[in-house]
Formats: C-alpha cells, sequence, structure tokens
C-alpha cells in the first residue's frame, strides 16, 4: 500500500493509462489461465470466500505494474485489504485479481481480473477482463467504452461498445443474474418485470454484458465489495448507462464504509430507467 497521493487523476491522464493497465489484465490473465485447476490449493478466507494461488499471482502482477506506473496513486487489492487506510479522498486503484473464484474452482469460464480508477469517490476507469472468454470490456468515463477480443496472433481487435435503450413497453427485459449468488430482494425486483428474461452469467461478466448492450440490466440487492462493483461500474458508465442504489442514488467506493461493502447496485443500460 502507498500512503503518498497525488491530485486526482483526471480523464486525460487516465487515458494514458489505460493502454499500460490493460496490458496488466492480460498479464494477470495468462498467469490465472497457467494455474492447474485439478491441482491447485484452494483455502478459506476469514469471510468463507475462497482463495487460490491463481488469485495471488494476478494480485502480484498488477500490484507490482501499478507500483511502476502511478507509484503515488494508492491501490486497495482484495488480496491485500488488511493493508487499507480508508478514506480514500483523491484517487484508488481498486483491484480484484480475481473476480469469481468460485467460477473459476468449479472449472467455468466466468471470471475476471477487475481494475478500476476511483476518483473522489467515483469510478473514473474500469477495466474487466474475462481470460478464459479472450474478451476484455473498458472504458473511461466522458471517453466511451470498448470491447477486445484477444487474439493468439497480434493485437486485440477492439470495437466500441454501448448500451441500449430499454426495451419497448410490454416488451420482456433481459437481466443479468448470478450463477453464485442469489437474494430474495433481487428475486422480488426481477420479478416485478413481468416476462424478464434471465441471462445466468459469473462475476463482473455481467457488466461487459449490460455495456455492450446484451442484456438490459444487472440488479444486486445484497451486500457485496467494492472491489467487484468498481470497474464494471466505470465500464457501464462509459457506455452510456448508469449504476445506482435501488432508489436511484449514486454509489461511492473508497471513503470507509464497513468492510468496503456495497449494500447493494443496479446496472441500468438505459440511464432513463432509473429515473
Amino acid at each position: 500500500m502507498n500512503e503518498a497521493r497525488l491530485p486526482a487523476v483526471d480523464c486525460d491522464a487516465a487515458a494514458a493509462l489505460i493502454e499500460p493497465l490493460t496490458e496488466l489484465v492480460i498479464r494477470a490473465g495468462e498467469a490465472i489461465l497457467a494455474v492447474n485447476r485439478v491441482a491447485m490449493k484452494v483455502e478459506g478466507k476469514s469471510d468463507g470466500s475462497p482463495v487460490t494461488e491463481a488469485d495471488l499471482a494476478a494480485d502480484t502482477i498488477i500490484v507490482e505494474g501499478l507500483a511502476r506506473l502511478a507509484p503515488r496513486v494508492s491501490l486497495l487489492s482484495e488480496e491485500r485489504v488488511h493493508l487499507a487506510n480508508p478514506p480514500y479522498k483523491d484517487s484508488l486503484f481498486l483491484i480484484d485479481p480475481l473476480d469469481g473464484t468460485k467460477e473459476f474452482v468449479a472449472g467455468r469460464n466466468e471470471f475476471t481480473v477487475n481494475v478500476a480508477l476511483v476518483t473522489h469517490g467515483v469510478p473514473l476507469l474500469g477495466i474487466v477482463g474475462a481470460p478464459a472468454l479472450g474478451l476484455i470490456w473498458r472504458g473511461i468515463v466522458g471517453k466511451g467504452a470498448e470491447r477486445l477480443t484477444l487474439q493468439a496472433s497480434g493485437l486485440p481487435l477492439a470495437e466500441p461498445i454501448r448500451t441500449r435503450p430499454c426495451p419497448p413497453h410490454g416488451s420482456p427485459w433481459t437481466v443479468a443474474v448470478s450463477r453464485s449468488h442469489g437474494d430474495a430482494r433481487t428475486e422480488t425486483f426481477i420479478a416485478e418485470r413481468g416476462g424478464a428474461v434471465r441471462s445466468v452469467l459469473g462475476s463482473a461478466v455481467k457488466f461487459g454484458r449490460v455495456a455492450e448492450g446484451e442484456v438490459d440490466i444487472y440488479p444486486r440487492l445484497s451486500p457485496t465489495s467494492e472491489w467487484d462493483v468498481a470497474a464494471g461500474h466505470a465500464v457501464v458508465v462509459a457506455a452510456g448507462g448508469k449504476v445506482t442504489d435501488s432508489k436511484g442514488a449514486p454509489l461511492h467506493f473508497g471513503l470507509g464504509r464497513a468492510d468496503f461493502l456495497v449494500p447493494e447496485f443496479i446496472a441500468w443500460g438505459d440511464p432513463a430507467a432509473a429515473t
């Protein structure tokens, strides 16, 4: 954890960082894929969630890379939360080195590497890499978002992405729902949108699907951690969407909320639907 802090990072500075940050996410993803999921050791953390050597390898790559790229910007990683010293009022990197560890351990492909740059408590830049899917979603708020398709024989193929308008009256919403985490409040919210079509997904892939206009909305009305949300938040907003709590209020990150928990959120593809 680096205690020295710069003034808040702006859009132009974030734009200069996005390529080297993307390279870090790619390298972290490669390290995860190199781990033998059959032979690896899985340990439990104090909150009951699993951690593996893949989580730790990705964490090391990202944290060491950030120390070189932006040594005076604070960082908070899921695997280093014991070093946290909130509040982070200026700029902060929020990192989940392996989001969806349960998916990874189960042998599924919907796990991600999440890196966000938060400024004044609001996600400004987000990168969500899905190494087993060969995809990266990234964006800078105010500058747009794109999806990268990783290719073995060259540079990633980049295409702009944008969220889609909410369905016309009477048409069903497509709702991203978690494969591993369900709760009664979220189920009620979905049921209130009659005929909703569920898209069952793991990890922050759900944010990516909202950002690229494949699904309309991603509600999670139970607590989750800030590092699970911040990168996807930035990508969805950069792509034209909005992320709020259930009352339509904005979310804030890094400011010292107990255990760095986000009590609830809804990622809306169409910001008009959040009002």
